[in-house]
């Protein structure tokens, strides 16, 4: 008998990496068939929901929000969307429909918001008192439902109406595929507000100053070092005197400027290393210095410097004004405030 391959035996998956591959084909499944249903009426109904929510909530001056609401792993996805809602400039709010029915609808406002209901039946009794407090006090409620019949469906102003799916649980039980449907939905929601409202980077630091995502939004300008600090010489100076500038400021470089004080180029600890020679503190920095330097702009984000630095494989960049050094920005400043 002839023993299998070794490349077969290493191209066979596991019973676990087995189930997953399942487990992603299912919820691929099922994205595209929620893609597919734009086609139709979900599409009409999606336009809707969009108009609607930006009619009464966004950051320049309208007072409604987006109060979100579900039940179980629905209630789990709702407050994701809400918090992403939020963050891309539609105010939202993740109201619990047991705490709803508890003194929490106090936080809705009649008319001004809008209610975002997730339930995959359509038929959750704990939302009940939100849908009937909707319908009193004329609240527009958008549904998320697969369920057409069903009486959230029935009772919702707009009803985004998700294509039914196969679970990637085996038994049909555990919500997986449905609520990544939900999940990708309230994103679709979120990103096309964002889009219509022209939000911008700036205006998601705003936002979120805070973490990776808010250093990557810093500007240059507001972490480059300026004044005295900058390591800098005129053209013609010694090398003898570039090296003493270039090691009092610390940066391991110096930028080398013509009379009328633009940055003709830098000198750095590579260019010492690659002119290394008896006469070399005698020579003078314009024969050392590496010409037209990488440089940055103050209105620069942080992202890009970096992207910049690593791209050149450099350290530090001179921030300039038309071709005038105004700043430095270093590596490790932008190590310091979390962008590297």
């Amino acid at each position: 008998m002839r023993k299998p391959s070794k490349t077969a035996a290493a191209t066979t998956p596991s019973p676990h990496s087995a189930s997953a591959l399942r487990t992603f084909a299912a919820e691929a499944s099922g994205l595209s068939a929620l893609s597919a249903a734009f086609a139709g009426e979900l599409g009409t109904s999606f336009d809707k929901a969009v108009e609607k929510i930006r009619a009464v909530s966004g950051p320049r001056g309208e007072s409604g929000r987006v109060i979100v609401t579900g039940m179980g792993k629905s209630g789990h996805i709702g407050r994701k969307i809400a918090s992403t809602l939020s963050s891309t400039g539609t105010p939202s709010y993740f109201v619990h429909p047991g705490e709803a029915s508890h003194g929490d609808l106090g936080v809705i406002s009649d008319k001004s918001d809008v209610i975002l209901a997730l339930s995959w039946s359509g038929e959750t009794a704990e939302l009940r008192d939100l849908v009937n407090y909707a319908n009193r006090f004329g609240v527009t409620l958008i549904a998320i439902t697969s369920q057409p019949n069903s009486a959230l469906a029935q009772a919702a102003d707009i009803t985004l109406i998700l294509p039914l799916a196969q679970e990637a649980c085996p038994h049909g039980l555990a919500p997986t595929t449905s609520t990544l449907m939900q999940l990708a939905l309230g994103d679709a929601l979120a990103v096309a507000l964002l889009e219509s409202r022209g939000f911008t980077a700036l205006d998601f630091k705003a936002l979120h100053p805070g973490g990776k995502l808010g250093a990557n939004l810093t500007f240059v300008r507001d972490l480059m070092h300026t004044g005295e600090k900058l390591p800098l010489v005129r053209s013609g100076t010694p090398m003898s005197s570039a090296i003493v500038e270039m090691s009092a400021k610390g940066f391991g470089c110096v930028g080398v400027r013509d009379g009328d004080g633009n940055l003709l180029g830098i000198i750095t600890d590579g260019d010492l290393r690659r002119h290394m020679r008896a006469d070399l503190l005698s020579s003078k920095a314009d024969d050392v210095m590496t010409r037209n330097p990488k440089s940055a702009r103050g209105d620069q984000l942080a992202s890009e410097a970096l992207e910049l630095l690593n791209a050149s494989n450099i350290t530090a960049l001179f921030v300039v004004e038309g071709r005038k050094p105004v700043g430095l920005v270093h590596l490790h400043d932008l190590l310091r405030i979390g962008v590297a």
